[in-house]
């Protein structure tokens, strides 16, 4: 970002950006990172485990253990409490942490999903139609799941009365078996993972209806790399390593989805590979292939973004206080922008 929060800060990461020039390895040492995937094994977790298999964390000198999560909030949890050294997770609950939290404050050092795929899914014959449907009805989702925590910022954007649904607190599993049965009437999710949990129970993608919150007046970013800032004093080149690795992994998935659904596959014996393929697809050509990758690269944020994401967060969910988009944005691990430019699929 141009404009450091403070003179101390620009002290801290114009040092540690001095420092980046030569990849770890080259000095023979190896580094731990540990990393919260902030979900399960799955396509969301491709460009991740495709960057461990072809060993680009390894040319970095790291040793990465990836491990599976159970939502944003879960995720930055642990990476505040020293548990993990970074994790995927939704940019505006890690707003809110930074806020709630401010002597434990954290940064995203990278934008996974650049537009953001939080939604509402329901059935395409069913009575939600517009966003004002959503009033009274019955909506499954957890209180850590982020669809639902973002919740507020759609309704908001919508003019819709935040407290209009009524949430079913329910593990996924029974909520997609309470939505297949229409005993609620949506349920919160990444897009992609909900409309191919539902297809894969038998529920065609013509029979559903997604309400796209970056569709419907959401300007903030999805997944960010999330991570400790005592990366950046005590092993900032662990901390470019592990960035530079992960984007050419997920740049690998963007150019090749079926590599990054093998990935998949070779983690989880129980993943389909053909389902996560093409949930890749379409996480990478929904999320990730968009204007702004196009003109940035990929992993970049703009100063504007950052500010529309932190003020429509304090907005919805009624927050105290301020952050400047150098409080929980930085560029400084990023690769040079020919690095990660964005390349065409395969087929």
């Amino acid at each position: 970002m141009p404009t450091p929060a403070s003179a101390s800060r620009r002290a801290i990461l114009l040092g540690a950006a001095a420092t980046l020039a030569a990849p770890a390895i080259a000095r023979g040492q190896t580094a731990r990172f540990r990393f919260n995937l902030g979900w399960r094994v799955e396509a969301s977790a491709a460009g991740y485990l495709l960057a461990a298999e072809r060993g680009y964390y390894r040319e970095e000198g790291l040793e990465v253990t990836i491990d599976t999560g159970n939502g944003s909030a879960g995720a930055i949890t642990q990476v505040a409490g020293g548990a993990y050294d970074g994790a995927s997770a939704d940019f505006a609950s890690l707003i809110q942490h930074n806020l709630r939290n401010p002597d434990r404050r954290l940064i995203a050092a990278a934008i996974q999903y650049d537009k953001n795929p939080n939604s509402l899914i329901v059935k395409a014959d069913g009575p939600i139609r517009e966003p004002r449907d959503f009033i009274g009805k019955k909506i499954a989702g957890q209180p850590f799941n982020a669809s639902r925590a973002l919740f507020p910022i759609f309704a908001r954007a919508q003019n819709i009365p935040v407290d209009s649904v009524q949430w079913q607190s329910v593990d996924p599993a029974l909520g997609n078996q309470l939505f297949l049965r229409n005993e609620v009437d949506g349920i919160a999710f990444f897009f992609f993972t909900g409309l191919f949990n539902m297809m894969q129970a038998g529920l065609p993608l013509a029979a559903m209806r997604t309400f796209l919150y970056a569709d419907y007046g959401l300007m903030g970013y999805g997944n960010g790399i999330v991570v400790n800032p005592r990366l950046i004093t005590e092993n900032p080149r662990a901390l470019a390593g592990f960035v530079r690795a992960s984007t050419r992994g997920w740049l690998d998935c963007v150019a090749d989805p079926a590599a990054g659904g093998r990935a998949v596959k070779a983690r989880e014996a129980l993943a389909n590979e053909e389902v996560e393929t093409a949930r890749l697809r379409m996480i990478t050509e929904g999320t990730m292939v968009t204007p702004d990758t196009r003109a940035h690269g990929w992993g970049a944020a703009t100063p504007a973004r950052v500010r529309a994401t932190i003020e429509e967060t304090i907005t919805a969910f009624g927050l105290q206080g301020s952050l400047s988009p150098e409080e929980v944005f930085t560029d400084r691990f990023l690769p040079p922008a020919a690095e990660r430019a964005i390349r065409a699929a395969r087929g």
